[in-house]
């Protein structure tokens, strides 16, 4: 799922996944692992959240469902 809406804030952006990562000094390789289902670790997942001006949870493809409910709940 991370790969897909990387891919979609990529292109509505008009950039390659490289370029994201020359911009944000993440390497090809890093980008590479990515497409074959790894995922970014933390610190990078927030760099492409503030990117992108997204969510770490959006970039992951979850929605707030659970955490709207844990939040209501206390």
């Amino acid at each position: 799922m991370f790969w897909d809406n990387f891919i979609k804030l990529c292109e509505l952006n008009n950039y390659k996944p490289n370029q994201i990562g020359r911009e944000l000094n993440i390497s090809s390789a890093s980008v590479t692992k990515w497409k074959n289902g790894s995922l970014p670790n933390a610190e990078t997942l927030v760099r492409l959240a503030d990117r992108f001006e997204v969510s770490v949870d959006y970039l992951l493809g979850r929605d707030g469902a659970k955490t709207d409910t844990l939040s209501a709940a206390k």
